[in-house]
């Protein structure tokens, strides 16, 4: 598994992510660029949820993102996206 600890804490600095007592979360800014991807591609995107990612992060970052600054990126972001879901569905 590679190490995403430095796109963490690129996320926590550009205020994506915030750490707190029940882990690493994401923040209004992250959840409204998903939002916005979301709507993009809801109709092609199907169940994968590292297209919509990769569209919030070339919202973010920009589109001239490296490839493979991109795809550690991705690896970073999908295991808190991930949980955030996980936590919104249980709470229902």
């Amino acid at each position: 598994m590679p190490d995403t600890s430095a796109w963490q804490a690129t996320f926590e600095a550009d205020g994506l992510v915030r750490r707190g007592r029940e882990g690493v979360r994401t923040t209004r800014r992250w959840q409204t660029a998903m939002a916005r991807a979301v709507v993009r591609l809801q109709e092609n995107s199907g169940d994968d949820l590292r297209v919509p990612i990769a569209s919030a992060l070339l919202d973010v970052y920009g589109a001239a993102m490296a490839d493979d600054s991109l795809l550690e990126a991705i690896r970073a972001m999908l295991p808190i996206e991930i949980s955030e879901l996980t936590e919104l569905r249980a709470k229902g």
